[in-house]
């Protein structure tokens, strides 16, 4: 992994959780039965299908920003395989919550998922910092 594969799979999962919000929009607005799920909408199904479109689609525009700066960088930064890796796993977490929330999987895959990006986020900041430039 390169960056590459963090951009296109970024890009496809957006465009999968940016579906997935049609259907909440369409289940608030149009759906038979609307008003229970308005009425529901801080509570169980309806809020976990919330947070998963939100952080779907945060840590896909994630995945995108890390993907160019790993690529755009790849001469001067180090251990760019294993943050391209840990972003890409961190798509668990929106993942995990649709799973959790929809056929009561655990919320194992939620938390290496948060994990995992959260890793590999920090790692690439502390890898930019360390980084030499030329102004350095």
């Amino acid at each position: 992994m390169n960056g590459k594969n963090n951009i296109a799979i970024g890009f496809l999962t957006m465009g999968i959780f940016m579906l997935y919000g049609f259907l909440l929009i369409y289940l608030r607005d149009f759906a038979p039965g609307k008003e229970e799920w308005i009425n529901a909408y801080s509570t169980g199904e309806h809020f976990e299908s919330r947070l998963a479109h939100v952080h779907g689609n945060l840590f896909a525009f994630l995945n995108i920003v890390i993907g160019f700066l790993l690529l755009q960088f790849s001469n001067s930064l180090k251990n760019t395989k294993a943050i391209s890796w840990l972003a890409l796993i961190g798509l668990l977490m929106p993942t995990g919550i649709l799973l959790e929330a929809y056929f009561g999987f655990s919320p194992i895959f939620v938390l290496i998922g948060a994990m995992a990006m959260t890793a590999s986020v920090i790692w690439l900041g502390v890898s930019f910092y360390k980084m030499k430039t030329e102004l350095n």
